[in-house]
């Protein structure tokens, strides 16, 4: 049976790309976009909703859609709503990333349940992956309302009960009390952003704080480790660099690096995909 997916990625280009979130349809900017898109003006001109950016300010322009809605990604569903920086409470890019979470995971827990850290875990897509197949989780974040709005996911999937240990914190200074209370981990998924701020108001800059972060990771790994899976949508930011850094924070321990972009993925395929973000997976070998 097919999963359920009420998302599409449409169509980019000129800068923009179109996406359908259940029945709303989205126009939002994709510097990336470069090229022209392949749907004509008719089919941008569903959009019910469209980010503009001026002056590094969002404007959204709005025709009477809801506060929030909810749209199901391969049976996985999320609440989606419009924050005023024009992001949505999701990144269908991770798509591919959560089926492997959930289809590694079934097959990982007939040895034992894997414990995993989720960090800048945002709305919990991964968390949520984890969480169906049978892993136990610990979800972090450095924002009160996104927590809370990854417990509303986990509420909306049944998942309230699951073994979800929700916490609100900075993840440099949380991996390294793991560390001294001798916590371990069987799978580790980081998204960090380029810059952002703690719970205490810590500053974490991707340049100066990656590096530091990625050596506690290394530390909080159990002796069987499973993976650990870097993304980042940073600019500038490689497969290449990603896999770069993982190896010197890794430097001892014996796996495989799969480094790729993430990419939005269009069901027509006359469109091209987006990349949209970079990561790099290790797997214990």
């Amino acid at each position: 049976m097919n999963p359920t997916t009420t998302y599409e990625f449409i169509d980019s280009g000129n800068g923009r790309k179109l996406e359908r979130f259940d029945k709303i349809w989205l126009n939002r900017p994709a510097a990336q976009a470069i090229w022209s898109p392949k749907h004509p003006p008719e089919v941008w001109q569903k959009a019910r909703v469209i980010v503009e950016r001026e002056d590094r300010k969002t404007i959204l322009k709005k025709d009477e859609i809801p506060d929030t809605w909810i749209t199901t990604i391969d049976d996985i569903k999320f609440k989606v709503a419009l924050t005023d920086f024009g992001h949505i409470g999701i990144f269908p890019e991770q798509r591919s990333n959560w089926d492997y979470l959930y289809q590694q995971i079934q097959h990982w827990k007939k040895k034992k349940t894997p414990q995993i850290l989720n960090l800048f875990a945002y709305s919990g897509g991964s968390t949520l992956a984890c969480a169906r197949a049978g892993a136990t989780v610990t979800h972090l974040d450095a924002s009160k309302g996104m927590v809370s709005w990854a417990r509303e996911n986990a509420r909306l999937n049944g998942l309230e009960q699951a073994p979800i240990r929700w916490i609100v914190d900075d993840a440099l200074k949380f991996t390294e009390r793991e560390l001294r209370r001798g916590v371990r981990y069987d799978g580790i998924i980081l998204d960090p952003p380029t810059y952002g701020r703690g719970k205490q108001n810590e500053v974490f800059k991707i340049e100066e704080h990656l590096l530091p972060l990625l050596h506690t990771c290394k530390a909080l790994l159990s002796e069987t480790p499973l993976f650990i899976l870097l993304s980042c949508h940073t600019p500038g930011y490689t497969p290449l660099l990603l896999e770069h850094v993982l190896k010197q924070s890794l430097e001892g321990k014996n796996g495989h690096y799969l480094p790729s972009e993430m990419q939005l993925i269009p069901q027509d395929p006359e469109v091209f995909s987006l990349p949209n973000g970079t990561q790099c997976l290790w797997l214990q070998s």
